[in-house]
């Protein structure tokens, strides 16, 4: 946990339910911003655009030490995204930029003690820009190029930008947004095997401080280390299936989470005449 929700809670000790809260939603509300993006270091040939709409839902337990009386905390999140996305040549390279709108709601609720608490809340998240290229693997190929290419193993770099434009309300408690800029550099390997593309990814999301969270308390946040592992199968051109997994540390220290996500997207292609 930062040092400054540790802060807040010495500060407020008459208080249990909130403290508590304030550490279950704390956890729990970044169950939805957790990355679950397969393909993404995938080549497409330059002028492709896509336009994506997308839904996942997300549940889990919040687990917690056996002396801190807290139990039962459970979390459901669902989040709505609209994205686009464009691929041009960038030095010789495939590279592409995508922005990316969500709108979440969801609940967290549990024990506190012997009190069941329950929390709901829905909104904008903040919205994310992402800035991609192949560095190996992947270059700059036209439409009737890219269609005679081999598939092959990639490599890809990227830089995600997360401003502070989702919902958020400095007198509540729980918020949807973040009231902070967060910035994710991220390296990643895509390997085809025939139908299959076997993925990973790893980054680290950096983040500016909250200078007007909860209470008036100066909120700051270590760097975030995240793992992502994909595995795909296509069908036929433009439809396919992934499986996915996600993990990360350096969020809390003692305390942790347990969710599974399933999502479902559908997407529009079109190249340039």
């Amino acid at each position: 946990m930062p040092a400054d929700d540790q802060g807040l809670i010495r500060r407020r000790r008459r208080t249990p339910v909130a403290q508590a809260l304030l550490l279950l939603a704390g956890i729990a509300l970044q169950a939805p911003a957790q990355e679950l993006e397969p393909r993404t270091y995938s080549p497409n040939p330059v002028g492709a655009n896509f336009f994506v709409v997308g839904y996942s839902r997300s549940t889990g337990e919040v687990l917690f030490e056996s002396t801190v009386p807290l139990s039962d905390i459970d979390a459901e999140f669902n989040a709505v995204t609209v994205a686009l996305e464009h691929t041009f040549g960038a030095f010789g390279r495939a590279a592409n930029v995508l922005v990316l709108a969500p709108y979440v709601w969801g609940d967290v609720s549990g024990n506190v003690g012997e009190e069941a608490e329950s929390i709901t809340r829905s909104g904008p998240g903040d919205p994310r820009l992402r800035l991609s290229i192949n560095l190996a693997g992947g270059p700059a190929l036209t439409p009737a190029e890219f269609a005679h290419r081999k598939p092959t193993t990639t490599l890809g770099a990227s830089l995600t930008v997360v401003p502070p434009q989702g919902q958020y309300d400095s007198t509540r408690l729980i918020n949807i947004g973040a009231n902070r800029w967060s910035f994710k550099p991220e390296l990643g390997v895509s390997y085809p095997v025939g139908r299959w593309y076997l993925e990973g990814y790893a980054g680290v999301w950096l983040f500016t401080d909250n200078d007007a969270f909860f209470g008036g308390v100066h909120r700051e946040q270590d760097p975030v280390g995240a793992v992502q592992l994909h595995a795909s199968y296509t069908f036929r051109p433009r439809l396919w299936f992934a499986i996915d997994s996600t993990w990360s540390e350096g969020a809390t220290t003692r305390v942790g989470g347990d969710f599974d996500t399933i999502g479902v997207a559908w997407q529009h292609a079109w190249l340039p005449r």
